[in-house]
């Protein structure tokens, strides 16, 4: 498995399950600060929601004996608040979970938090996750969840990994919008990578080093080609932007 050096972890669904207990040890590995749990792609969907995912992700991070802080990011506003950004100064690991990907870019999008989170990420001393919208938010284009009309479901994304396009719950998608797995591939940029990932499946690494947990699997497209690999596997994928 990835160890030490890792700090990033995709997870296709199923946030702040015991089966994902292995991914935050492996992340939080040499270490040291609070655990940031941030629900901004559920805010939309109204407190109720936003408050039972803060609560869960709080709850899973305690358990584990981390130091856990589920600040309220909901807003463009909330992302240039001073107190909020500098909160990333004393984290380890920041967690995105899901709900709408395109309202999760908007929000950070170009915002002070965005680029405090960009700088700590790139000297390696922060660790992200991200779960469903926490992953596919980092594709230009993502995702609007809010239609089911595949013509408009591409929105403005952070586009941290030029030229990769996320597709998180790969295996379930094509229940809820038929042709969806279909329409995405083809939508996989010219010369670039769709990274597809299984529902209570993650992929954990540097940023080119990956291991697969969880109970499904990743598939990788790219040059026409898929490749699979199952949970347990590793894989090399250098990701431009890790």
């Amino acid at each position: 498995m990835v160890q030490a050096s890792s700090g990033w972890a995709f997870l296709g669904a199923g946030e702040f399950e015991d089966w994902h207990d292995d991914v935050d040890r492996v992340l939080l590995d040499g270490r040291d600060g609070l655990v940031l749990v941030l629900a901004t792609a559920a805010a939309q969907e109204g407190d109720e929601v936003f408050d039972r995912w803060t609560s869960q992700g709080a709850a899973h991070y305690e358990r584990l004996g981390a130091r856990v802080e589920a600040p309220s990011l909901k807003t463009r506003e909330d992302a240039h608040r001073g107190a909020l950004v500098s909160m990333l100064d004393d984290a380890a690991l920041v967690f995105f979970s899901g709900g709408n990907p395109a309202y999760l870019a908007s929000v950070l999008a170009g915002s002070p938090f965005w680029e405090r989170l960009r700088s700590r990420l790139a000297d390696g001393s922060l660790a992200y996750a991200g779960c469903s919208a926490g992953v596919a938010c980092l594709s230009d284009p993502t995702y609007d969840s809010e239609t089911d009309d595949l013509s408009r479901v591409w929105a403005p994304g952070l586009g941290q990994f030029p030229g990769v396009l996320f597709g998180p719950h790969w295996g379930v998608i094509d229940t809820w919008i038929p042709g969806a797995q279909a329409f995405i591939t083809a939508s996989t940029p010219e010369g670039g990578t769709l990274v597809a990932i299984d529902e209570q499946t993650a992929m954990v690494g540097d940023g080119r080093d990956w291991a697969v947990h969880g109970a499904a699997g990743v598939h990788v497209y790219r040059e026409g080609g898929w490749t699979d690999h199952g949970a347990g596997a590793t894989f090399t994928l250098p990701l431009p932007g890790a």
